[in-house]
Parts: C-alpha cells; sequence; structure tokens
C-alpha cells in the first residue's frame, strides 16, 4: 500500500520536475530520502521537504538501499552510474537501482548487465504523466525486471505510482513501452496542435474549438494537458520541446530496428525536431503550436 512503512532508504539523483516531486512524494509519506542534482536550487528546495542532501551520487549510493536515477537521458545515466563519484562506486550486492529516464531500450539493457555484474538489481522503471501526477502518487510505472527485485522494492513502487504496470521480466521492456507511448504522445500533441493552427486559420475561437474537441471524439489527454496554456500564449515549459524531441526520435529508431516504419511517427518526430532546430527546444512542447503558425506565416 502507498502509506506502508518505508522498507528501504532512498537516494534519488536528479530532482527537476519530475524527480522533485516524486522526493516530496516520498518524503511526504515518511520515507528518508537523500538528494543529488547538478543544480543547488532544486537542492536547497527538497532539503526545504525534508530531504538529505548528498555531494556526490557516491555519497548518495552510500546511505541508499535503492537509488533512483531521474535525468534526462542515456549520457547523463551513464555519468551517474559509473562516472568519476557514480552510484556504483558505492552501491553493493543486493542493493537497487530504478531507471527511470526515457532512453533506448539497449542503453537499459546494457546498464541493467553491468549493475548486474556488481550484485546490483537493475529495475527497468520509465514514468510518465507529468509532475502533478507523479507528486500524488497517480503518475504510471512502467517496470521491467525480475520477480525477486520486484518484490523486494514493492513498496517503494507502491508508493510512487498508483499505476504500477508490471510490464515483464526482461529489462529493457519498460523502456520499449515507454517509447511506444510517448510517440503516440507526440502525434497525438502534432496532431492537435495542427488542428488548433487550423482552427485559428478558419476564424473560429481555438479555446472555444478546444472546448468542442475535449467533449468529443479528437480528445486526447496531452491535448488537454497542454493546449490551454499554449493558446494562452504561456510555453514556459513544463516539459521541453527537447524532450519530446529525443522520445519521438528515440521510438521511430527503436521502430526501425525493428523493421517497422512508422509513417505518423516520422512526421510527428521531424516536426518537433525542427521546431527544435527553428529556436523552440527550451520552451514548453507545446509550443510545436507556435512552430506551426510560423510556418504557416500565421501570426
Amino acid at each position: 500500500m502507498p502509506g506502508a512503512a518505508p522498507a528501504l532508504r532512498v537516494g534519488l539523483v536528479g530532482v527537476g520536475n519530475m524527480g522533485s516531486a516524486m522526493a516530496a512524494r516520498l518524503l511526504g509519506l515518511g520515507w528518508p530520502v537523500a538528494v543529488r542534482d547538478i543544480d543547488a536550487q532544486r537542492e536547497r528546495d527538497a532539503a526545504a521537504l525534508g530531504a538529505a542532501v548528498c555531494a556526490t551520487p557516491a555519497e548518495l549510493a552510500a546511505r541508499s538501499d535503492c537509488a533512483i536515477v531521474c535525468v534526462v537521458d542515456a549520457a547523463q545515466t551513464k555519468t551517474v552510474l559509473f562516472g568519476a563519484g557514480g552510484l556504483m562506486d558505492a552501491l553493493g550486492p543486493g542493493a537497487g537501482v530504478l531507471l527511470c529516464p526515457t532512453i533506448a531500450p539497449d542503453e537499459t539493457e546494457r546498464f541493467a548487465r553491468q549493475l548486474a555484474r556488481r550484485g546490483v538489481a537493475c529495475i527497468d522503471a520509465p514514468m510518465s504523466g507529468g509532475p502533478a501526477r507523479a507528486r500524488d502518487g497517480t503518475m504510471s510505472l512502467m517496470v521491467a525486471c525480475d520477480d525477486a527485485a520486484f518484490e523486494r522494492h514493492r513498496a517503494l513502487l507502491d508508493a510512487l505510482s498508483t499505476k504500477l504496470f508490471r510490464i515483464g521480466t526482461r529489462p529493457g521492456d519498460g523502456a520499449r513501452t515507454k517509447l511506444v507511448n510517448n510517440l503516440l504522445a507526440g502525434i497525438n500533441l502534432a496532431g492537435a496542435c495542427e488542428a488548433m493552427a487550423l482552427a485559428e486559420r478558419l476564424g473560429l475561437d481555438a479555446a472555444r474549438t478546444l472546448d468542442v474537441i475535449e467533449q468529443s471524439s479528437g480528445q486526447s489527454w496531452i491535448a488537454s494537458d497542454r493546449l490551454r496554456r499554449a493558446l494562452a500564449g504561456n510555453f514556459a515549459a513544463k516539459a521541453h520541446t527537447t524532450l519530446l524531441a529525443k522520445d519521438t526520435r528515440l521510438a521511430v529508431d527503436m521502430a526501425k530496428s525493428a523493421g517497422f516504419a512508422p509513417a505518423l511517427g516520422g512526421v510527428a518526430a521531424g516536426q518537433f525536431a525542427r521546431a527544435c532546430e527553428d529556436g523552440f527546444a527550451g520552451m514548453d512542447d507545446a509550443s510545436l503550436l507556435a512552430w506551426l503558425r510560423e510556418q504557416q506565416g500565421d501570426r
């Protein structure tokens, strides 16, 4: 149960939007949490909630039974795990690592093999749902690991998510599931932004059109989550365009390696990539709407 007594000491590397929400969730349930981030302000914010701040991932590992890695990509994950002062400098046999970033499945598999050689359990556990759902424990976790590791970390997983999906025992299958999901999210968001740009070109009130869509067959969660802010001109990043560009690219690459050509996914990935090239990388991923307006010569 989410409110069960903590069974593990938890370390969390990466307390950005999602990581900080996860830390707040665990701290609110009484779990001991140590954190490490390259952003000192993020560390101070976590400390204000009751987290212990560590100078390196290795220091964090020394005071953790399970380390959660919540960084951006595979390169950062590799550094956190195996770089100088990394988790593997101090994690001992029997410890666990939750890998939460959205990365390529083959990278997840490689990390899992390296961790297994040192007696550390790898829990492939990408997440979805955004910071608000991470904070209240309703985000999705897609978990792939061996049965023993799953049971040993079940209380922690339940504390983090009431939407816990046991994908299987093969590391990498969590990553595969997440990329399939994010490819569809990218397609949905790209389509929603295109529909809003079309509504505006037709002289319709875009907000009212979105009202209709949300109660009709065109509704999607990501459109509702993103486009209200976008239509109000608020493109402050809650999920950077670079992230969905990365995730859709990884998904398309994964599909191609499996002999599958995702036509719609390729178009969406291309749009997010071009939006990043055109200056929208640091903005919210719904800034694709602003990019489409520029492409059409609007506004």
